[in-house]
């Protein structure tokens, strides 16, 4: 066989970078973790060049930052689309098929498959630099559209028709800076493995071509993918019929599994709950400023409900806006984890769940319900410095503003702002 010739250089190039490069890299696991120790050949960096360590000192402007790092990594050669084809000594020659969609893979980090911040494009960029591959770091899917295939076949057969990629998954974590109990009553600021990570998926540059089942081809390769997908020995394919198309039950198997847990996962996947009120809160009795250090401005809660949470200088006027309570206060590891209770509005502290998918999404108040958007990781400097930094819950992006100025909003930025303009002081009332 051979590809037709209008692509022919391009498709013969792919068919033998598919064999080299699936036959290393397919269906290969690798696992990391945020240490200083080189990782061997199999295993992924465990984080960026450059990047902070998991246990290296940190300061008090690093509060409100994080950094990602790789867990695991698999790679797997998958079929995004197929079509068996039979080819009789007459049918030979080039021919256009019409395959159909096996698979759709669909770029997520997270939760969310709306690639936007600096943390999940470093994500993705960490695992395409760890195992040598150029993967998806932006929005994107696999076409769940046909596809037509042009190819020049030479020997009679039967063939898988195929286009496919290579599909990456794996667990990223995250480091965040906090205080660190060193013992004997002393305390450092250190990067930690923070509360948030999760799992991503991404693939490689798309390939296609056509294999018969006569033809050897490297283990794990896409080529071989689609080999397997065949029925090479079945009665289908070994009896004399009509050229053309061939039905192949290992693919309808196949695609009845990939199409079963994909509706298993998305009713799986968790939304934001809808904030329901509840009576009281197990608030502290302690009242807060949330202040940018050393400097007049501080976070104020908005009075009308579709503003959101800006710098505003304290005056006899704030009304309470700029006074926070910390309710239903638990931690973990060191971390605190609480809801922000506005004195002035009687509010919580939350994201929009409409936009909660969005960098630099800001941050207002609602109606206090039990909702993961509503609760905040709070990160401390060393007992006698009241510095702090902010995360959410949900999103795992860290609380900061854009600029120093009056009625600027408190966002979130997924990475945090690396200007430390997202860490602030928790100063008693």
């Amino acid at each position: 066989m051979r590809p037709s010739q209008s692509r022919g250089l391009w498709r013969t190039g792919l068919t033998i970078l598919s064999a080299v490069a699936g036959c290393a890299l397919a269906a290969t696991t690798a696992t990391a973790a945020p240490s200083a120790t080189a990782p061997g050949p199999s295993k992924p960096a465990a984080v960026a060049a450059g990047q902070p360590k998991l246990g290296d000192a940190c300061t008090s402007a690093d509060l409100g930052k994080r950094y990602p790092y790789i867990k695991s990594t698999q790679v797997v050669p998958t079929i995004t689309h197929f079509k068996g084809w039979y080819v009789t000594e007459g049918s030979t020659g080039s021919q256009t098929i019409e395959t159909s969609t096996q698979t759709v893979v669909t770029v997520q980090v997270g939760l969310s498959a709306n690639i936007q911040g600096n943390f999940q494009v470093d994500v993705l960029a960490q695992v395409g630099g760890s195992l040598g591959l150029n993967v998806q770091m932006s929005s994107s899917t696999t076409s769940s559209e046909s596809k037509s295939i042009s190819w020049d076949f030479r020997r009679p057969g039967y063939y898988a028709l195929y286009e496919g990629t290579r599909k990456v998954t794996g667990q990223y974590g995250s480091l965040n800076c906090n205080r660190v109990d060193t013992g004997n009553g002393t305390y450092a600021t250190q990067w930690i493995d923070g509360p948030d990570s999760g799992s991503y998926t991404t693939y490689t540059t798309l390939e296609e071509g056509a294999v018969r089942c006569e033809d050897t081809v490297p283990a794990s390769s896409i080529m071989r993918k689609a080999q397997d997908l065949l029925d090479c020995g079945s009665t289908a394919a070994t009896a004399k019929h009509a050229a053309g198309p061939v039905p192949s039950a290992k693919a309808d198997r196949a695609k009845h599994d990939t199409d079963t847990a994909v509706t298993a996962a998305q009713s799986m996947t968790p939304q934001p709950a809808k904030a329901a009120a509840r009576a009281a809160l197990n608030c502290q009795a302690a009242v807060y400023r949330i202040d940018v250090p050393g400097k007049p401005l501080n976070w104020s809660a908005p009075l009308l409900a579709n503003d959101g949470v800006r710098l505003r200088e304290s005056t006899f006027f704030s009304a309470h806006l700029d006074n926070w309570r910390l309710c239903n206060v638990t931690e973990n590891n060191g971390v605190l984890e609480a809801s922000l209770w506005n004195w002035g509005n009687g509010g919580c502290a939350t994201i929009p769940a409409n936009i909660a998918n969005q960098e630099q999404a800001y941050l207002t108040t609602a109606t206090c319900g039990e909702d993961d958007l509503q609760r905040f990781y709070i990160y401390r400097d060393v007992p006698g410095s009241s510095k702090i930094g902010l995360q959410n819950k949900y999103t795992g992006s860290m609380m900061s503003h854009d600029r120093y100025a009056d009625g600027e909003l408190i966002r979130q930025y997924s990475s945090g702002r690396q200007d430390g303009t997202g860490t602030y002081t928790l100063t008693g009332v």
